[in-house]
């Protein structure tokens, strides 16, 4: 019997505190690389990309991808902690290098032989009062928080984008050109200089139906460029129904925004087709549901020119034309939401945002009253596009890397307001909470862990901690300020994000009691 099978993989396994030795070997070298880049005064990371081409970058979650370690066990546990600054990035859009940060600290303290071993408690009491605290920070953190005004907006995009004020005047004027309710995209410029353009259009909670219809691999978004939008109130059961559309979307060369219920067979046909290269495409589900669904239907055929398809009013799928379409300049789709950009605002549209805010104003039900100003920010909501230029390839890569989060954390901070920045919000909290058990003990020494790597990074070795509310070090001066009116500032979101995936990713690993890898055998075959 031959056991030489290449589907047979040899596994190795690592149990106990040798596992865990390993696996915190591996998150303190990830931590290294990534934790450098924290804070003003902190460094870039240069790398070398699968060509071997240099690439610079002062982003938390690029250093952490780029970045696998040669021990299986230790690159289990980097992976791991990578996830807690993917999954942080991907909710918050920033605050990548402070959840490893965080998920280091964390880890080092649950392993602190003092506190595992003389107090001889459990893991799970451990993972308990770890959860217990968290609720009492986050506390801490929406006590804390401000609602963003006038400059603090600069602020926050320009501490986002590695403190370059040019940049994060450009993005907070693109937010306040577009409002609450408006979307900020960034495009690759034509030009060196970089530049905001605001147009006309919409954002909706419809995410991606399949991850095959991606187009930026990177981003994980579905990009069309000038596509025809179908709409269709229903299911559309097989693709002969639409295959006059499809004909004439690939005779033109255009793309196709389907939004409409698909049956399994459509699904498959056109993720094959898309794979394929025939032909450029994406499907988003119907928005809304029961009567505002019909009603957000209607607000897409005003946006995008196109005619509702209804088989309950009479329309057959069989018979549709070309001239059903509807149009728009672009169609953006991640994860959780669609954002259209559309040509031009109509007249038909101006009447629609005119009447949906008469209806807001004698809705007496606060449930439809919600749905109503969600459907009049879609309508009247802009788009701002930052077009993003530099001197060269590297230069631009580094450039859009700090452009994307300054981005997502500016919108952050609109959404849940502002705390002092360089680790002083998560110190405040760890100063004003009592403790009630060693998991909260443990998590509060953790929390400590952004303030003193920011120092660190500034060169700053011996230091008193801040005993004002708010009141923290300016790295840049070496000098103690009150960080919110310096303008030195956190979105609260980016900052609980951060916390709540560490903790999450924490929680796992000190669970773990065995780690089973792949084994590298060297020269296999001979």
């Amino acid at each position: 019997m031959e056991y030489n099978q290449p589907s047979l993989i040899v596994k190795d396994l690592n149990f106990g505190e040798d596992a865990k030795t390993r696996i915190i070997a591996g998150v303190d070298k990830l931590a290294q690389a990534v934790k450098s880049t924290l804070g003003a005064s902190g460094k870039c990371v240069v790398y070398e990309d699968a060509l071997g081409k240099p690439v610079i970058t002062k982003d938390g979650v690029t250093v952490a991808e780029s970045v696998v370690l040669f021990d299986p066990v230790e690159n289990m546990g980097a992976t791991m902690i990578k996830e807690a600054s993917k999954n942080t990035v991907k909710e918050a859009g920033d605050g990548t290098t402070t959840a490893i940060v965080l998920a280091e600290a964390l880890l080092k303290q649950v392993n602190n032989d003092k506190i595992t071993k003389e107090t001889n408690i459990s893991i799970r009491e451990i993972k308990n009062g770890i959860e217990t605290g968290l609720e009492k920070i986050n506390q801490q953190l929406n006590d804390a928080s401000m609602e963003v005004k006038g400059d603090l907006l600069k602020h926050v995009s320009s501490i986002s984008c590695n403190n370059d004020q040019e940049l994060g005047e450009i993005i907070a004027e693109a937010y306040r050109k577009v409002g609450k309710s408006g979307v900020v995209l960034m495009e690759e410029s034509d030009t060196e200089e970089t530049h905001t353009d605001i147009v006309d259009g919409v954002r909706f909670d419809c995410g991606l139906k399949s991850p095959h219809f991606v187009t930026d691999k990177d981003k994980h978004k579905a990009i069309l460029n000038d596509p025809c939008v179908l709409l269709v109130d229903g299911e559309i059961p097989n693709i002969r129904k639409i295959q006059n559309i499809l004909e004439h979307v690939i005779k033109h060369k255009k793309s196709l925004l389907i939004v409409a219920g698909v049956s399994q067979q459509v699904k498959s046909a056109l993720m094959m087709n898309k794979v394929k290269g025939n032909i450029d495409v994406n499907i988003i589900d119907t928005p809304g549901f029961g009567s505002t669904k019909q009603d957000t239907m209607e607000d897409l055929a005003i946006l995008t020119g196109a005619k509702i398809i209804s088989e309950e009013l009479g329309d057959d799928l069989d018979l549709i034309q070309p001239d059903v379409l509807g149009f728009a300049y672009k169609s953006v789709t991640d994860d959780k939401e669609t954002t259209l950009t559309i040509n031009k605002k109509s007249k038909d549209l101006t009447e629609r945002i005119k009447s949906v805010k008469k209806l807001i104003k004698s809705e007496k039900n606060p449930f439809m009253k919600t749905k109503l100003e969600q459907r009049l920010s879609m309508l009247s909501g802009n788009v701002g596009i930052i077009y993003v230029g530099a001197n060269s390839s590297i230069e631009l890569k580094e450039k859009k890397d700090r452009v994307e989060d300054a981005i997502y954390a500016t919108k952050a901070a609109l959404q849940e307001g502002i705390v002092p920045g360089g680790g002083i919000a998560l110190l405040n909290a760890a100063n004003n909470i009592k403790v009630e058990n060693i998991g909260e003990k443990i998590l509060v020494e953790a929390i400590k862990s952004p303030f003193k790597t920011i120092m660190a990074n500034a060169g700053i070795e011996s230091y008193e901690t801040p005993s004002h509310q708010g009141v923290g070090f300016d790295v840049t001066t070496g000098s103690e300020v009150d960080m919110i009116k310096s303008g030195i500032v956190d979105p609260v979101l980016v900052t609980k994000t951060a916390l709540k995936n560490a903790v999450s990713v924490v929680n796992t690993i000190i669970s773990a009691d065995c780690v089973i890898s792949n084994m590298r055998i060297e020269n296999a075959s001979g």
